[in-house]
């Protein structure tokens, strides 16, 4: 495993959309684990193929639970309900916080790393971070989403961050 580079703000690659995955051999499983560890490197929720510069559908969540991280391939929403105010974040955009509007419940499909099709319902901020993540995949960025007026930057705490 490795970590990758974040490609951040200005990287025209953000704004491209991922094509699909059409196989899922050792080379994917690859990239979804040197994701896993990049985001955990950069204490993320979720990362998506443009971001390490990989123009894909993948994606990675972990809300560091008792469940560990999700791998996606080519995911989709397929159901969304209700509405939830959320202050997020990205890891393209270090130390950049804002509020925005992400569904309060989403339903996907998609492909697990091993090819199979799952069906994934997330609420709070599974919801929240599966809509961000298959923005990315769009070449949709949060900042692109904010609520007027509430955009901060918070200064790096430690070396790490900056």
């Amino acid at each position: 495993m490795a970590i990758r580079i974040v490609r951040e703000d200005g990287d025209e690659i953000l704004r491209k959309k991922s094509r699909e995955v059409e196989v899922i051999d050792e080379k994917i499983k690859q990239i979804l684990d040197d994701m896993v560890e990049t985001l955990h490197h950069y204490n993320g929720v979720g990362l998506a193929g443009p971001q390490i510069g990989i123009l894909k559908r993948l994606v990675v969540i972990d809300l560091y639970d008792d469940k560990g991280p999700i791998k996606l391939i080519n995911p989709k929403i397929i159901k969304q309900k209700g509405e939830q105010e959320v202050e997020e974040g990205c890891l393209s955009f270090p130390n950049e916080f804002a509020k925005i509007i992400r569904p309060e419940e989403v339903v996907i499909e998609a492909l697990n790393e091993n090819g199979q099709k799952i069906k994934l319902k997330g609420e709070g901020l599974l919801a929240q971070a599966i809509s961000h993540e298959i923005d990315h995949l769009e070449g949709i960025l949060f900042v692109d989403k904010i609520i007027p007026g509430t955009l901060r930057y918070v200064e790096p705490d430690n070396e790490q961050d900056k």
